[in-house]
């Protein structure tokens, strides 16, 4: 362990000298206050074992500089205690001097040794345990008041990224994705509405694709979680297709032998479009049924619904994947999920590697922070948008709704005012400023 003192005139000027020299690993072991400033001992290859064999060393000295033991008061077997001495009898403490004057019955001086020894154990434990406690609660308290420092420098020195940081934030934008899309704004802006740079940012950056599937066809399959609207986008694209070229060259595949109705849903969607529908269980059967309708021009596969965080769900993607074979993936994504959950679906089905994403269910988000977020940090396209139960009319070509997705967006936002107070900006955002 490397032990440095550093004198400065402030807190603040100590703990960038320190990080500078020490690097982040740092610990602050001592600070006081000096005439000309602060003095701050600080260390670094902190070896916490160490710590605890010194202190576990220095225990019986410093618990004998707190409190003496009472002195040994002896007491002869064959002299009945007196009426005032019987009760502090079991406190009393034993001498090697005197052990030929202790009856048989006495506890031994290695029994002795060995209470005081697990005594002054417990006690160095304790004292360790507090020590690393409060240099905890101290090293938090320094990084919060150098977060709430470092967001105010940075609202007065850089107001317009401030700014930026602030919107983003408000739309439930993750604090990752936001610092990635302020670190793309110009430096220089002619912009007369400083309060559209987000907006603007979101508009070009937010990754999307004009989808074939609709217009060429192809074998496309829509994976996902149970319950994000796989089969009623299906029903969507497969509309769509018969709308512009008919249900001759259409069939749909179903491989969700897992819910109770999942192939009857698709199979009145089958029916009422006039298409085929065809079954298949596994991987192996998958492929033999897409090579049955290779003379179609558009298969559509219903995929079964998987958690994110089911165990099987690598070896089912495998294994749906093996019988897919060349076909596009569209993964639907919940636009209005919970942000962890969102991002666990976008990592957990990139096993599969999905060409697009379909967003589904924006008519039931209270926000598309999380989602926005989830795509622009994996970099997923997003095909298509879902905003209704209506089959086909609540499915959109994304790229042609870019800008209204954002203002969608930005409508969430006011609606649900979602408010991010100072300490949440400070947190996320001071850190930056205060490590520059």
């Amino acid at each position: 362990m490397k032990i440095q003192r550093y004198t400065a005139a402030s807190m603040r000027e100590a703990l960038a000298r320190i990080r500078a020299e020490q690097g982040e690993e740092a610990v602050i072991l001592s600070t006081r206050r000096l005439e000309e400033g602060v003095e701050v001992v600080s260390a670094v290859d902190y070896d916490a074992a160490l710590i605890g064999d010194v202190a576990r060393q220095s225990a019986p000295a410093a618990a004998a500089a707190l409190a003496e033991p009472p002195p040994l008061r002896v007491i002869r077997a064959a002299d009945p205690p007196e009426p005032e001495q019987a009760q502090y009898l079991d406190e009393e403490w034993t001498d090697e001097r005197c052990l030929d004057e202790v009856s048989t019955d006495e506890v031994s001086t290695d029994e002795v040794r060995k209470d005081a020894v697990s005594a002054h154990g417990v006690y160095a434990h304790g004292v360790y345990t507090q020590l690393q406690s409060e240099l905890k609660d101290m090293r938090l308290l320094l990084e919060s008041e150098l977060a709430v420092l470092g967001w105010k420098n940075q609202r007065q020195q850089d107001p317009l990224s401030a700014r930026v940081l602030e919107e983003l934030s408000a739309l439930d934008i993750a604090p990752d994705v936001t610092l990635t899309l302020a670190q793309n704004m110009p430096r220089r802006t002619t912009a007369k509405n400083p309060q559209h740079i987000p907006l603007a940012l979101l508009v070009k950056y937010l990754p999307m694709i004009d989808d074939t599937t609709c217009t060429e066809g192809g074998v496309v399959a829509v994976v996902g979680p149970t319950g994000v609207g796989k089969t009623t986008t299906i029903a969507k694209l497969a509309a769509r297709w018969c709308l512009r070229h008919g249900s001759q060259d259409l069939a749909l595949v179903s491989t969700d032998g897992y819910r109770i109705g999942a192939r009857d849903q698709l199979l009145t969607y089958a029916r009422i479009l006039d298409a085929p529908m065809h079954v298949a269980d596994g991987g192996a059967e998958l492929s033999k049924v897409l090579q049955r309708l290779k003379h179609k021009r558009l298969v559509l596969i219903d995929t079964a619904g998987m958690s994110q965080r089911d165990l099987r769900i690598p070896e089912q993607l495998d294994a749906l994947r093996s019988g897919l074979g060349k076909a596009r993936v569209l993964l639907a994504v919940p636009a209005g999920g919970e942000a962890r959950a969102v991002d666990e679906i976008v990592r957990a089905y990139g096993r599969i590697v999905p060409d697009a994403c379909v967003l589904t269910k924006i008519d039931e988000a209270a926000s598309l922070g999380a989602a926005l977020s989830a795509v622009l940090r994996r970099d997923l396209p997003i095909a298509y948008l879902c905003d209704g139960q209506r089959v086909p009319e609540d499915l959109h070509d994304a790229q042609a709704k870019r800008l209204w997705l954002v203002r969608k967006a930005l409508a969430l936002k006011d609606e649900s005012k979602p408010f991010k107070d100072e300490g949440y900006l400070a947190r996320n955002f001071g850190r930056v400023q205060s490590h520059a």
